[in-house]
């Protein structure tokens, strides 16, 4: 229970920064659940199956293909996120990029299933590393806005885990979609030829999720006056941010933690369909399972928040997924011990999806402490620089475990050594990975309890200052809204 000291800081820091419309808060959820929609087809659920299996695509070229584009994959974040702080526009600096991103998004997502270098095994390789390389440009736009705005629209760590709700609950439904499609489209255990349905289908998908992320950038808020602050030079501030230890603590748990979900999220359909024995709808009931589950607990994962605080709940979610996981593994192919580990899965997942965000929100809270400045950007950049390479890392370490163990994508029914190494490749190594993220945070992440409340008061009043100057100077030069002007008075007669 908090003490009347620490309610009476968590109602200081309650200001102008906490007055979420709910349509802002629902256009956020909707450009999550967008994101999501395309970004865990393309890099997570179905690419590896469909090049693999349907354009039969050896797991070697498809391994190398992945370690390839990590680097890409990991100096394209830094560098745009950096970039993205210089920008400064009527617009702001966060809602032009995501609303003019957002059709370039859509079209390199298309592209994805419409091969065009010819069928060869060389061709198909190169192919698949040009659209890696296209659509994780454009996925890396429009995802550090979406990675920065909670840090700016909310303080709190109470509003931003209320604010992560959306995320969870609209973000998990696009990421479930992404996950159901290629589960009805692609699993089947009779043939490996394509399903005529995908392409048409994958086309749909990118045209809506471009067209709702684009429309959503209209009810999104960012902070105005960050946009007006001299931004630091390029090596400095990437100098700046491997500085703050809580950024580094931050890193050492989340390299492990983007392992373990990118097998978990991007290898389920291997999983179902050649351990489960599901194919078509049906392979989607585990995946509504743990949706459900996860989006049930997630409320009661707000609550605990608001109680033991945001380090405490999100330990004790991957203690319990890590161990989930290894009861997976030891499940073998038993159904209803299978069933039961997926339970626990869903429910465990429920804090660690919801906390994530408010986690790292945190650590630019610290940098501003630190630096005087909101780099939000730069964060998710410096964020991906480290743990962008664990997706392709873990994407190649499934692929090679599972092609060393006799797995066979010519095969419909593979052979027992094979099934073992699904087991051990999408449930043991994720498991202890999630282990591993738990230690991590436990030892050297200390933003939590008193200390910490306490500074995020005296953030909170520099924030309601850099926010007056803003409005004063708004008003010399005749720029500022009514609606701006209300919303400002409001918010400093409540504080």
């Amino acid at each position: 229970m908090k003490s009347m000291e620490d309610e009476g800081k968590t109602e200081l820091i309650v200001g102008f920064d906490e007055r979420l419309p709910s349509k802002s808060k629902l256009a956020f959820g909707l450009s999550q659940a967008s994101i999501n929609l395309l970004q865990i087809i393309a890099l997570g659920s179905a690419i590896t199956f469909y090049y693999n299996i349907k354009l039969g695509l050896s797991e070697e070229w498809i391994s190398l293909a992945w370690l390839i584009f990590a680097m890409w994959n990991a100096l394209n974040d830094p560098l745009f996120g950096i970039l993205q702080e210089r920008i400064n526009t009527d617009m702001g600096r966060r809602i032009p990029v995501l609303r003019f991103g957002a059709p370039f998004y859509a079209l390199t997502f298309v592209i994805c299933w419409f091969p065009f270098m010819g069928s060869t095994q060389i061709a198909l390789f190169w192919n698949l590393l040009l659209v890696l390389f296209l659509f994780d440009s454009m996925f890396t736009m429009v995802g550090l806005v979406i990675t920065a705005l909670p840090a700016e629209m909310c303080i709190t760590q109470e509003a931003r885990s209320n604010l992560s709700l959306y995320n969870v609950i609209l973000g998990s439904l696009g990421g479930v979609i992404a996950m159901v499609l290629p589960l009805i489209l692609l699993t089947d255990e009779s043939t490996t030829e394509l399903n005529p349905l995908f392409k048409p289908v994958m086309l749909l998908v990118g045209v809506a999720a471009g067209l709702i992320l684009f429309l959503s950038s209209y009810a999104l808020t960012e902070n105005e006056y960050a946009r007006t602050e001299e931004p630091l030079r390029f090596f400095e501030s990437m100098k700046e941010t491997i500085k703050n230890k809580e950024f580094l603590a931050f890193e050492a748990m989340n390299f492990f933690h983007e392992m373990a979900f990118t097998i978990v999220l991007g290898s389920l359909i291997y999983f179902v369909q050649y351990i489960m024995r599901l194919q078509g709808f049906i392979a989607s009931i585990p995946l509504f399972v743990i949706f459900i589950l996860m989006l049930s607990f997630s409320f009661l994962a707000d609550r605990m928040v608001k109680k033991r605080g945001l380090k405490q709940v999100y330990i004790m979610g991957l203690l319990l997924t890590g161990a989930s996981l290894i009861l997976l593994f030891i499940s073998g192919s038993f159904l209803p011990l299978v069933m039961l580990s997926l339970v626990t899965i869903g429910i465990s997942l429920a804090p660690v999806t919801l906390i994530w965000s408010p986690l790292l929100s945190d650590v630019m809270d610290y940098d501003e402490i630190l630096t005087g400045k909101r780099r939000e950007t730069t964060y998710a950049g410096m964020n991906a620089l480290i743990t962008k390479p664990a997706i392709s890392i873990a994407n190649a370490l499934f692929l090679i475990i599972i092609s060393g163990f006799g797995f066979d994508n010519s095969l419909s029914i593979q052979p027992d050594s094979a099934i073992f190494g699904i087991q051990l490749g999408y449930a043991f190594f994720p498991g202890l990975f999630f282990l591993l993220s738990a230690f991590a945070i436990w030892k050297w992440y200390s933003l939590d309890g008193k200390d910490w409340l306490d500074k995020k008061a005296e953030l909170a009043k520099i924030h309601i200052h850099k926010e007056k100057e803003y409005i004063e100077r708004l008003q010399r030069e005749g720029k500022i809204s009514k609606v701006y002007q209300k919303l400002y008075r409001e918010s400093q007669e409540e504080t």
